[in-house]
């Protein structure tokens, strides 16, 4: 049986369906999207991580706001209703420059929300913080169910509708939003310990480095994960099934995590995470044309995914005490989906187009491997 505890929870697990539904629509169809508007392998690159390099500034500024406010569910209401706004300006042209301009002004306010949010709902659980899962696991319900169905709407009718689709679901993640209570924030007086000193720890330094890497190495996977699908013959409902499938089995893990951390901790899952990362590039980038494989490369989402984020957030939770927890979460935001899937989405583009997907693929292998060895090396859960 899993823990009680005292929170809003279907206040909270609302706001994770109707984002990661709006994750489901966007990450695997953006690209195809792109595509069909005549884009090549660079430019869809290079747009794919414009909206991921927000992530680099936003959550910080944000973050800063948030824990120097104390009105951090105030700053969530406010950036999902202005994404929504920014989002719809996809609607009015379809040139380079106007989508690149469109997703830098989309993802400051984007990219706002998601780590103040966690903060909140980690700050709400208090001690009980393991129970994080039974909450974010309708994130991965929301992110299955969307990416599934526009999967079959998509390979029936063409995926030309995707912004208007995106712009709904974007308006129920701040309908949600107004129904977390600003006390959910549960906000914390300043911690004793400079920002900068935590900073300093190398096992902090470590994990931040760890995250980059992780989650550079899955920017060929978000940014042509589905092109390459369909370049080799699966169609657009195939395609949504597989990424589905990834998710389901994210959504086994969060439900069996508590016991999983009981059994082996957050250092050897972080680990393992890292090691079955090097192992899902490889089987996707040289095993395309095997479905089995591939069926056995997304379950590992459940790892690389779901055990890793799982891990990682929790670690920062215990890195960052007191009025840091919102710049934590802040800073693992920027550092692993900002940072490091901006430097992997745009990284992957140039080698795609130059090297083809076997060797991107063996390259995210190679970082995964990379962060492997940082984590085996300096990531402490004591200390």
């Amino acid at each position: 049986m899993f823990p009680r505890v005292q929170v809003p929870y279907w206040r909270l697990s609302g706001f994770y369906l109707f984002y990661f539904s709006t994750l489901g629509a966007l990450l695997p169809y953006w690209s195809p999207y792109l595509q069909s508007l005549g884009f090549g392998a660079v430019e869809i690159g290079e747009l794919v991580a414009i909206l991921v390099a927000t992530k680099i500034v936003a959550p910080n500024v944000w973050g800063w706001l948030a824990d120097h406010r104390g009105r951090r569910m105030a700053i969530i209401r406010l950036a999902c209703l202005l994404a929504c706004i920014a989002f719809a300006a996809v609607l009015l042209a379809s040139t380079f420059i106007w989508l690149a301009l469109v997703m830098v002004v989309f993802g400051f306010f984007w990219n706002a929300a998601l780590p103040q949010f966690e903060a909140t709902t980690l700050t709400h659980l208090g001690d009980s913080v393991h129970a994080y899962t039974q909450i974010r696991v309708w994130g991965s319900v929301g992110f299955i169910v969307s990416v599934w169905m526009l999967g079959w709407i998509f390979d029936r009718y063409g995926v030309h509708f995707l912004p208007q689709i995106i712009v709904a679901l974007m308006g129920m993640i701040w309908l949600t939003s107004l129904l977390v209570p600003e006390e959910a924030a549960g906000h914390l007086p300043l911690s004793q310990e400079p920002l900068r000193k935590v900073l300093a720890r190398p096992k902090v330094l470590a994990l931040l480095i760890v995250c980059f890497l992780m989650q550079a190495s899955h920017g060929p996977y978000y940014a042509f994960y589905s092109i390459y699908l369909a370049d080799h013959g699966y169609s657009p409902t195939l395609i949504g099934e597989l990424w589905a499938l990834g998710v389901l089995a994210e959504v086994g893990v969060f439900l069996a995590m508590h016991r999983l951390l009981r059994k082996w901790g957050l250092r050897t899952l972080l680990l393992a995470s890292l090691g079955l990362a090097t192992l899902r590039w490889l089987l996707i980038g040289f095993y395309v044309d095997s479905l089995p494989v591939l069926t056995v490369a997304q379950l590992l989402h459940a790892a690389t995914f779901g055990v890793y984020h799982a891990m990682a957030i929790q670690l920062i939770h215990r890195y960052f005490v007191g009025r840091h927890q919102g710049r934590g979460q802040a800073l693992y935001s920027s550092t692993s989906f900002g940072a490091g899937l901006a430097v992997g989405s745009l990284l992957s583009g140039f080698t795609w187009a130059s090297f083809g997907p076997e060797r991107t693929y063996a390259f995210a292998a190679l970082l995964s491997l990379v962060g492997l060895g940082v984590a085996w090396r300096w990531v402490r859960t004591e200390g």
